[in-house]
């Protein structure tokens, strides 16, 4: 069998077959190398995507994007935990900032934002008692050649950088008079203590000289003696009280008795409530457990809400105090025979700067304060009231675990 015959093969020919003629394998060489380019720009877009999420989940405010028509397009993980329903994709900037019309083109940030106009604004939101919050926004507009202006809003809640603020401008406020008051105290308190000294001095006399007794004429001296003692150290217990209660609370945590800071709130306003007519009424557990925290702060509590019960009752009436341990739960309850609350406005009363008393005579950061105290302390805080009938608020702190 005689060997084969090979096919000689020029490269013309060999072209035509590969194709190079028409380009096709360097078509498809162009083609790979353009594939494997995007697949790099991909990988590298996917890690700058990767990037650019991890910063917008990492922001502690709350991140919203609007597309052109005011419409959310992306939100950041804050949102739903302050804004749950009002941030949902595809709703509109109305939701959040002005939901009683369709457009507010000179209040909405949004719109702003759209029109090109950066713009920073504050609002408050209510959702029941003691949920009143405080929020500062900023909106920037988000310009592309290549899209219509989107909005870029950033939400941060602010309310408790807002309600110290208030307790501030009250301190800068009452700092000088609770200067000019502790000033007064001890002023008063040194002459009083001579007048309760002498008065002691005369009293022993009395028992120590039996002439004196039997003078006819100093027979109600012995009495008048003793009520001037026994008046001299009230007074001084008030001053004590007082300088007790204008004294700056350094937010010290030890172990606190209620009754005893409900007495010294008590010896500050027994004057008032007999001068108006208001019977006050104690029913305080004796054997009481502590409770842990700032005396100074809880002091501040029950004066709030002492003060506010004499001033909610115009003419004569009735203060019932007391308090009591249930389940490791200290309870201080204060009823008042006043006015009451209006149903409607149940909710707005722990709002700062909330008051129903006439103009200059409240700033209306009772509560608000009082309220964010017992928070800070573990414990709660309610009111039952009914317009016309009074109102009765109720403490309940944890007892310390002894």
């Amino acid at each position: 069998m005689g060997e084969a015959k090979r096919t000689l093969i020029d490269e013309p020919n060999l072209e035509r077959l590969l194709g190079l003629e028409s380009s096709k394998i360097g078509f498809y060489s162009e083609v790979k190398q353009k594939i494997q380019e995007l697949e790099a720009a991909n990988l590298g877009l996917r890690i700058k995507t990767n990037e650019l999420q991890a910063v917008f989940d990492a922001i502690s405010d709350s991140v919203v994007i609007y597309d052109h028509n005011g419409c959310i397009q992306h939100r950041n993980h804050v949102c739903p935990r302050l804004f749950p329903t009002e941030t949902l994709v595809g709703r509109s900037c109305r939701a959040l900032f002005h939901p009683e019309s369709d457009h507010s083109p000179q209040q909405c940030p949004v719109e702003q934002a759209l029109a090109g106009k950066s713009m920073q604004i504050s609002f408050t939101t209510t959702k029941g008692i003691g949920e009143s919050r405080y929020f500062d926004v900023t909106a920037t507009p988000i310009e592309d050649p290549n899209e219509q202006t989107r909005a870029l809003v950033f939400i941060r809640d602010v309310t408790e950088k807002r309600l110290n603020e208030l307790q501030l401008v009250q301190a800068e406020k009452m700092s000088s008079i609770g200067m000019l008051a502790a000033g007064v105290a001890h002023e008063i308190n040194n002459p009083l203590t001579s007048v309760a000294g002498y008065a002691e001095a005369l009293l022993r006399r009395f028992r120590d000289e039996t002439g004196l007794v039997e003078d006819n004429r100093l027979k109600d001296f012995k009495k008048y003696l003793e009520v001037i003692i026994r008046e001299s150290y009230r007074c001084k217990g008030i001053i004590d009280s007082l300088l007790s209660f204008s004294r700056k609370s350094e937010g010290s945590v030890g172990f606190v008795d209620l009754n005893k800071i409900l007495n010294e709130v008590l010896e500050l306003v027994r004057h008032k409530a007999r001068n108006e007519k208001i019977e006050i009424q104690e029913s305080m557990q004796p054997d009481l457990p502590m409770i842990k925290g700032d005396e100074a702060g809880l002091r501040q509590v029950f004066m709030n809400l002492t003060m506010n019960a004499l001033q909610a009752i115009d003419g004569p009436g009735m203060i019932k105090i007391a308090t009591f341990d249930q389940n490791g739960v200290v309870t201080a309850t204060i009823c008042d025979s006043g006015c009451g609350i209006p149903s409607s406005l149940m909710d707005q009363i722990w709002d700062p700067f909330f008051t129903t008393k006439d103009v200059g005579q409240g700033l209306g950061l009772g509560l608000a304060v009082t309220y964010n105290i017992i928070k800070k302390h573990g414990g709660e805080i309610h009111v039952e009231s009914k317009h016309g009938e009074g109102s009765k608020f109720t403490v309940r702190l944890p007892a310390c675990q002894q």
